[in-house]
């Protein structure tokens, strides 16, 4: 007899958390939530229940087939170990970035030619990690002379970094030590006398700008902006034209940006223009004059130009179009690179200055394009990178003058021979006949008979849009014959300022409902078979999963959500916590109608009840700042007092945050959990 799934066999007892009496205040009625205690960290209960389902897991996971091991180990395969990226040229000298076999994290280095760029290594990420169980680099910005470095480190996961600065010439860090800060970027002043960075708030929203001077303690710093309202997020940077700083608060509607002149580091911030409902603009510098990308008047954006001494008056340079979302505008001393959005692709677009336009061109199939390190202000070339799910990242240069492409490098994948593999374009129709984009790949010796196995991945929030990226890690689902497809549901920005607005707020449930679509489409077209789809995402993405579980559970044979955002209306309720107020643009404001019933209406956790659940594995990080590992932990606890409980795994990282662990090998080996769970759970088995 074929079953559809493992039986969930271990040896292990199944966890179950207490119940504990705890009310909720809410609008729509008060509610009891008695899992709302596994919000204490500090209760020695929560860790022994969250290491009671890590053993729980790992019980299940160390046995059967495929192994963690056996799919770590093709992953690994894959990639070669040793390696470096493309040098690119900045100032006199040359940078470049290497990964050796054996090490986690790479190695950063720099020489006075290409091929001596791996001559001085400048920060060891290895050697800074030691013995610590996480490591995050932050902040690794060059100082104009290129004497100097400041970078930043997380030895947690919790994203709350201390900045160092480091002597290029002597390979030493200065005295100087910055704590409590932002991974929302940093600027040297042009004399490199100055370091502008961000600090976070309580809330772990980057909201003070301060300037350090080199040598001087972080106490005598001074403030150089601090954003008040809590819907705003601060960022700092330079200009690549090395004259201008810029500071930029931006809420999810909403931003506003200040110019420092590099030269003059002392002096008070001078405002491009005033803030205002529903405008949104960033700033560069184009040597005579600055160029703003904005959607004043452009739902989809344009590009306006300022001069250098009034820059609020501002005269349009590139005007909207409908559809076609502009995403990036990078300025270099004789043309702009704009990278945008149309039909469901990104392309990059060039604009001399003399007018001419052209598009950079990469490869037909889906793919993702973006424009990569181009350090240097005056050039004729730009580098791109460009992947799809067949095409392995891919380095290369475009000649601005002869419109000729140079391929630099790209990655090398062993055993994978991309012609065994065909990656094409589908689109679903959701309820309301909207056509939803969606991406598959698939080996092409895969029978498309309706009982092939597939994986469905989909995050649809922030206008955050998913291109089709190259994995190695995918390969060991298609060589067993299954299908990995990406939605592209509305919530996303793929198709435009449009396609994000109609998947936000009290739109929010298309996302769920175009992503469900996408899965019947799949299932449709033969492409999979009935309850061979597992369902992928993380983050707002792991919350999709947990409302299409409840949405349409029969859609889905197995899932995965990872750190996922499932509390959605306790947390959006509570602006104590991290992010809170800067997310009620995206989601609402469930203290008050309409967004209270709407936001219960969907959220994973408050809707849980007696359903056919598929099965699912669910991940966390304890120290993760972005989506409280509570939520999970208190999703699978509700899930388990079900009557019938689903089958369902759980695994807490102790010891890293929202990106889970750190270190490519450990990485991988992650990826191979959710892998293996999928795989164990839609192979047939006699």
């Amino acid at each position: 007899m074929l079953l559809p799934y493992p039986d969930a066999v271990t040896d292990a007892v199944t966890p179950r958390a207490a119940r504990r009496g705890h009310v909720r205040r809410r609008v729509t009625g008060d509610v009891d939530d008695p899992w709302a205690w596994l919000q204490n960290r500090n209760d020695a209960e929560t860790i022994a229940y969250l290491e009671s389902e890590n053993a729980f897991a790992d019980s299940w996971f160390g046995a059967g087939t495929p192994s963690i091991d056996d799919v770590f180990g093709e992953i690994k395969s894959r990639v070669v170990e040793t390696d470096m990226s493309v040098p690119v040229r900045h100032g006199d000298w040359w940078y470049v970035s290497q990964t050796r076999e054996g090490l986690a994290y790479p190695v950063h280095c720099r020489g006075r030619s290409a091929t001596a760029a791996t001559e001085t290594v400048l920060l060891d990420e290895n050697v800074e990690a030691g013995d610590n169980e996480y490591f995050g680099l932050g902040i690794f910005e060059i100082d104009r002379m290129h004497s100097l470095v400041a970078w930043s480190r997380d030895l947690d996961g919790s994203e709350q970094y201390e900045m160092l600065i480091r002597n290029l010439t002597t390979g030493v860090d200065l005295d100087d030590r910055l704590t409590g800060t932002s991974y929302a970027g940093a600027a040297f002043s042009s004399d490199s006398a100055y370091l502008f960075y961000v600090l976070n708030d309580e809330a772990m929203r980057p909201c003070r700008v301060m300037r350090h001077r080199i040598g001087d303690p972080q106490s005598a710093d001074v403030e150089v902006f601090n954003e008040s309202d809590e819907r705003f997020y601060v960022g700092v940077r330079v200009t690549r034209s090395g004259r201008f700083i810029i500071i930029e608060a931006a809420s999810r509607t909403s931003s506003e940006c200040m110019i420092i002149d590099a030269t003059k580091p002392l002096e008070h911030p001078r405002l491009v223009r005033a803030r205002s409902a529903d405008l949104e603009y960033s700033v560069d510098d184009w040597g005579d004059r600055f160029v703003i990308l904005t959607n004043l008047d452009a739902m989809d954006f344009r590009i306006v130009t300022a001069p250098h001494d009034n820059p609020g008056d501002w005269t349009e340079l590139e005007p909207h179009e409908a559809g076609c979302r502009i995403t990036d505008v990078d300025a270099f001393e004789s043309f702009l690179a704009i990278t945008e959005w149309k039909d469901a692709q990104p392309r990059i677009r060039l604009l001399h200055r003399d007018g001419g336009r052209c598009v950079v061109p990469v490869i037909d199939e889906p793919h993702d394009v973006e424009v990569d390190s181009n350090p240097q202000w005056v050039t004729g070339v730009l580098r791109f990178s460009y992947q799809s799910m067949l095409t392995p990242p891919t380095v290369a240069e475009f000649d601005v003058e002869s419109a000729n492409v140079n391929v630099l490098k790209r990655v090398d994948t062993p055993n994978v021979n991309p012609i065994d593999y065909v990656s094409f374009r589908e689109w679903a129709t959701a309820d309301d006949g909207t056509r939803i984009p969606l991406d598959v790949m698939v080996r092409r010796d895969t029978p498309t008979d309706g009982t092939s196995p597939g994986v469905l991945y989909a995050y649809g929030s922030y206008e955050y849009s998913i291109a089709p990226r190259f994995s190695v890690s995918h390969f060991s689902m298609l060589d067993r014959g299954w299908l990995w497809a990406i939605a592209h549901p509305r919530g996303g920005g793929e198709l435009g300022r449009r396609w994000y607005l109609e998947g936000r707020l009290l739109n929010k449930r298309n996302t769920f409902t175009d992503t469900i679509a996408c899965a019947r489409h799949l299932e449709e077209r033969a492409l999979v078979g009935r309850r061979r789809l597992a369902l992928y995402g993380g983050s707002a993405g792991g919350l999709l999963v947990g409302a299409c579980l409840n949405i349409a559970p029969e859609s889905f044979g197995a899932a995965v959500a990872a750190v996922p955002f499932v509390d959605v209306v306790s947390t959006m309720s509570d602006p104590s916590l991290p992010l809170t107020v800067t997310e009620w643009e995206e989601w609402g404001d469930p203290r008050v109608e309409p967004w209270a019933s709407y936001m219960l209406s969907y959220s994973p956790y408050d809707n849980v009840k007696q359903r056919d659940y598929p099965p699912l594995y669910v991940t966390a990080g304890l120290n993760d700042p972005r989506v409280g590992y509570h939520e999970p932990a208190k999703w699978v606890a509700k899930l388990r007092a079900l009557d019938s409980p689903p089958v369902v795994y759980f695994r807490c990282e102790m010891g890293s945050g929202h990106g889970g662990p750190s270190g490519r090998y450990e990485l991988w080996r992650d990826e191979a959990h959710n892998l293996v769970f999928m795989l164990r759970m839609l192979t047939p088995r006699r």
